[in-house]
């Protein structure tokens, strides 16, 4: 009868399965909306220099070129002239030989290779449109630039790995907990605001924390295993591999992950059974397996393991402060690997983990987290999975305070430095755990009291995000990002031409032209790139280094530095006779300056 099945859809609806997917559609379509008004409100174009450094590697290996680069280090000419010259035999030298191998495609030697190989296969299927559009409504506002279409593409590709995120802590949660943990965990993901910038920001940081989850569900699977009255040795030793393979990935994806591998193998040798040493040992075993190859290929190109960023470490001492070694034609690396220098930045960005930074970047939750180190779990895999946690994060800390270089400087929360970010859903799960704890303590009047301290958890939590959302922000990074500029300066050079810039990550993708970075000197450093090397035939500044530091950038005449340079052009609109660029078009100063070797757009098409 009619009547019998408007009753059963009602009971469906209400109770059955109908309910479970009523709910489902919801939650989907709230996280929809989510991403909608972020992306609409919220989302910015590109801001990190790693970011647009990755795109532009992998438009270079989507259109067959390899994994070379346009944005040209001169530290890395350096490495890559120095290995050559010595590989290169006596009697076979030749002083038009291109040993630095910038006057064709450059070797990259700064990336890590599974993030822009994944781009790169975006890039394949996706149709990216890389000039710029000012036409649609969406990429542009009043006929002005609004947003740049591939940023925005690899945006909504990060943000679909953050939603896999949510789901991974979810089940992570769910194992290791209840339900009520993993439903909380997945929407204190879902709310993060500090997530929700590194999934527009372009950066590897989303899939380097899938990585590290399916990392941690491995170990889990392991500890789960190893306590089983007959413990399978093959399950186990093919986990073990699995868990090196994904830390070997992860250090493919940012070279500081691979770190982990210590804490993996203290997980192994702890908690994986009595055969513990054959699984650390495989672990490891598999961890250099991954990155052999991939070590082999830079050895062959520059002589080093992991080419510019294995110099990380002095980058940001008082010996190289700031950018001045990446910038750097020839390096004096005698003192490179003193312990002192290094020591003293270690202590200098711990200090500032310690006092704030940690806190900040883990929120309430990471309160909670800490205050919960005092409470015992019953449950064994959460205890040992803590442990894993709490190593994971010592690991961090010294890393991250090893490895930190003036990109933290610039960008102090959203880079590719900020190690401590991955391990905020494991610290979520935790510290959603310690809060039912806590609330099973309380004696409520009302059962429904619950679920409004639940909700005021949430929101106090989620807050930022709101603001970020309420808050509009326009997407052009200016200053000192304007892809339009950028892709009209670029179009007046050739494509074998080189440029050089103080943002050449900009250029470099924006611009799809090959740029070095601005040399330490407007002097001799410029001139043994341009006299020896490759012809710089454009020099582009934005405000990146108009606005740079008056007395140590600019007017330090010892060092014939490029703010001298910059003074001498703008203010006495007098170029040196020795430099080779001299032609300017109007429009660009105060703030830009666009120097030629001849007036290009007067006959660029």
């Amino acid at each position: 009868m009619p009547s019998q099945l408007i009753q059963r859809l009602i009971h469906t609806l209400e109770l059955g399965a109908g309910a479970r997917l009523v709910w489902k559609i919801t939650a989907a379509t709230a996280v929809l909306a989510l991403i909608f008004f972020y992306d609409l409100r919220a989302y910015r174009n590109f801001a990190a220099p790693e970011a647009m450094d990755a795109a532009q590697l992998a438009r270079n290996i989507s259109e067959g070129h390899g994994y070379t680069t346009q944005f040209i280090r001169p530290f890395s000419l350096y490495l890559v002239q120095t290995h050559n010259q010595a590989e290169t035999p006596v009697s076979l030298t030749n002083a038009d030989y291109d040993y630095a191998k910038i006057r064709t495609a450059h070797p990259d030697l700064a990336n890590a290779p599974v993030y822009p190989l994944l781009l790169a296969g975006l890039m394949k299927v996706l149709p990216f449109h890389f000039p710029v559009n000012l036409k649609s409504s969406f990429w542009s506002y009043n006929g002005n630039f609004w947003r740049y279409e591939p940023d925005f593409l690899i945006a909504i590709f990060n943000e679909i790995l953050l939603l896999a995120l949510i789901v991974l802590t979810f089940f992570l949660a769910r194992k290791l907990f209840d339900a009520s943990v993993a439903w909380l965990s997945a929407v204190l993901v879902l709310g993060s605001e500090l997530l929700w910038h590194f999934s527009a920001s372009g950066l590897s940081t989303l899939l380097l924390l899938l990585i590290f989850l399916g990392l941690a569900w491995s170990l889990l699977k392991i500890e789960e295993a190893a306590r089983e009255s007959q413990p399978r040795s093959r399950r186990l030793l093919v986990l073990a591999l699995c868990a090196g393979i994904l830390t070997g990935i992860g250090g493919l994806t940012r070279y500081e992950f691979g770190w982990t591998i210590i804490p993996v193998v203290l997980f192994l040798v702890f908690f994986s059974g009595p055969k513990r040493i054959i699984h650390a040992l495989a672990a490891c075993a598999a961890f250099v397996l991954i990155l052999t190859p991939w070590i082999v290929r830079n050895e062959m190109v520059s002589g080093t393991a992991f080419g510019t960023a294995g110099y990380a470490i002095v980058e940001g001492t008082y010996i190289f402060p700031r950018f001045q070694l990446e910038r750097s034609i020839q390096p004096e690396l005698s003192h490179a690997l003193w312990l002192s220098p290094c020591w003293q930045k270690f202590l200098g960005n711990v200090r500032a983990l310690l006092s704030g930074d940690l806190l900040k970047t883990f929120g309430w939750a990471g309160v909670l987290f800490f205050a919960g180190l005092f409470l015992t779990f019953r449950n064994a895999a959460a205890r040992r999975a803590r442990y894993f946690l709490l190593m994971c994060l010592g690991v961090f800390i010294v890393v991250q305070s090893l490895g930190q270089t003036q990109l933290s400087e610039m960008s102090p929360e959203i880079n590719s430095e900020n190690l401590l970010v991955l391990l905020l859903p494991l610290i979520f799960i935790f510290g959603a755990a310690f809060f039912f704890t806590l609330l099973e303590q309380i004696v409520l009047p009302l059962q429904q009291l619950r679920y409004v301290i639940i909700g005021f958890f949430v929101a106090l939590c989620c807050l930022p995000l709101f603001f970020a959302i309420y808050l509009k922000v326009p997407p052009v990074v200016y200053p000192p990002y304007y892809p339009p500029e950028i892709q009209q300066t670029a179009g007046w050079m050739g494509k074998d031409e080189l440029m050089m810039s103080g943002v050449p990550w900009a250029v470099a993708w924006y611009g799809d032209r090959q740029c070095a970075w601005l040399t330490l000197n407007a002097q001799s450093d410029f001139f043994a790139i341009n006299d020896y090397l490759k012809p710089v035939q454009a020099l582009y500044l934005t405000p990146e280094t108009m606005d740079a530091k008056f007395i140590s950038d600019w007017v330090d005449a010892r060092n014939s530095t490029w703010g001298s340079f910059i003074i001498s052009a703008v203010i006495e609109n007098k170029i040196p006779p020795a430099f080779p660029l001299h032609s300017a078009p109007t429009g660009f100063l105060p703030d830009r300056l666009f120097l030629t070797d001849r007036a290009r757009w007067k006959i660029a098409p």
